[in-house]
């Protein structure tokens, strides 16, 4: 039995959590909230660079730890972390300065991750993966082998100059309805810059029925854009939500890059509505400090009622 992230840095099994986090970034990216969870960088061929990461043990007994680096990919436009130890070019630039750790209950150390990019390499952007993995091995309370590995993206650009722009553009909104009732807004949003993307934001509601205002909630993670690709990213919010109609404000980003969007929409009862362009589309917002782009736990709705001025006598 295995479980394996490498969108998150930490990883639980019953008998303990471990954990791995980025320590560092580079300078130019220190206003990139993927820079602070993910390797994110673009090198010139012949480039060498180090990250250090920090590994940890919040289990209740000893572990053994294996560090390794492996390949991913982008596909379906979906970041994928195949299982094992595949390689591709990345993975062959890439080395730690140790292969494992032996930490005690609540232990931490740090390793080293070393990228050196040949003078020869081509121009484009690779993926892989640092991962940290242990093994419990069975005992009286789990008979289970349980292996579990928790992983640092990397997305490195290669190439003569400076960095690629990054850029997208919110193309459509859709309300809709999920099976289970709730009501959701499902945005085409397209990659057109030249590096990859995740994306991540929110949508708030306002000018509801009666003056209802609601929100933000939380886009589901998990879209990652290859340059000109397109995908939908969708808001699921609260199914005691009236149908509207609401003035919907949706605001997507990723790393430093920020969109916002704008649409007058109701709810169907069931399936997809009609999709509209929003009304507003504004351009991106460079130094935006947004947190860190790591899964999250559902926001809970918020929902009031505006207080309207009234004339009082007295």
């Amino acid at each position: 039995m295995a479980g394996a992230s490498a969108g998150a840095n930490r990883v639980a099994d019953p008998r303990g959590t471990i954990g791995i986090r980025l320590l560092e970034a580079p300078v130019s990216y220190r206003g990139d909230p993927r820079a602070l969870s993910y390797i994110v960088d673009h090198l010139n061929p012949g480039t060498t660079i180090h990250r250090k990461v920090e590994i940890s043990n919040t289990s209740g007994k000893p572990r053994h730890i294996s560090l390794y680096p492996a390949a991913a990919n982008v596909a379906r436009n979906s970041f994928n972390a195949p299982a094992g130890r595949p390689r591709n070019e990345l993975v062959g630039w890439m080395s730690l300065d140790r292969d494992s750790v032996d930490l005690p209950p609540g232990g931490t150390s740090t390793a080293q991750v070393t990228i050196k990019v040949p003078p020869v390499a081509s121009r484009g952007e690779r993926f892989g993966v640092v991962w940290a993995e242990a093994v419990a091995e069975p005992d009286d309370t789990h008979p289970v082998r349980v292996v579990n590995r928790v992983g640092i993206r990397v997305y490195l650009d290669v190439g003569p100059g400076g960095e690629p722009p990054s850029d997208f553009r919110i193309e459509t909104l859709t309300p809709a309805r999920a099976p289970d009732g709730s009501p959701q807004l499902v945005a085409q949003v397209r990659n057109t810059g030249e590096r990859t993307l995740d994306m991540n934001g929110s949508v708030s509601l306002t000018e509801g029925p009666g003056g209802l205002q609601a929100g933000p909630f939380p886009a589901d993670l998990g879209v990652t854009l290859l340059p000109d690709a397109a995908a939908r990213v969708t808001v699921t919010m609260d199914r005691r939500m009236p149908d509207g109609p609401w003035k919907a404000r949706l605001t997507l980003m990723s790393g430093m890059v920020k969109r916002m969007a704008t649409a007058t929409l109701t709810f169907p009862a069931a399936g997809a509505g009609l999709s509209v362009e929003p009304d507003e589309n504004y351009l991106p917002l460079v130094g935006l400090v947004a947190g860190l782009i790591v899964p999250a736990t559902a926001l809970g709705i918020v929902v009031r009622r505006r207080r309207r001025a009234a004339a009082s006598a007295g």
